[in-house]
């Protein structure tokens, strides 16, 4: 008896544990992840860096260099790195319109091993005004690491 007993809780235990290898992928899959989070925070903290350094060029390092980016920001939308580039080399044209830029409340999530979406707050601060709002941005894995493909930010009122 005492034996059917303890194959009982056997077959239980194997019956009802999660399969290890679900574990597994789950510890390496969120792991996986935290890496790739790390990368993304790693993009958005040195395209702030470069902001507040005046360097146009280097923010713009975070965005994949590629005419399939694309940029919605209030009733416009902008197509392609250079077009990008172009549009903001425009409206921060010197040091005063860049101020200092911070971001908060970010929040990354990993869709796929290669593509993550962060949401969070940007706001300048500059001598006569302090703009600020809300952006989602949609990363892709490139050969050059995590890149920004989509980028839609707006302005609080």
């Amino acid at each position: 008896m005492r034996r059917m007993s303890v194959c009982f809780l056997l077959f239980c235990a194997t019956i009802f544990a999660p399969p290890l290898h679900d574990s597994v992928h789950a510890q390496r899959k969120s792991k996986r992840d935290a890496i790739a989070i790390s990368a993304v925070r790693a993009v958005l903290d040195a395209q702030r860096d470069a902001w507040n350094r005046g360097d146009l060029e280097g923010y713009m390092d975070g965005y994949a260099r590629s005419a399939d980016i694309t940029f919605v920001s209030g009733n416009a939308l902008t197509r392609g790195w250079q077009t990008v580039h172009d549009r903001y080399q425009k409206n921060y044209d010197s040091r005063e319109k860049m101020g200092t830029l911070t971001f908060s409340d970010l929040e990354t999530s990993i869709v796929s091993n290669d593509a993550a979406v962060t949401i969070g707050r940007w706001q300048l601060q500059r001598a006569n005004d302090q703009p600020h709002g809300r952006f989602t941005l949609v990363f892709s894995r490139t050969r050059q690491g995590w890149r920004i493909v989509h980028d839609h930010t707006s302005s609080a009122p």
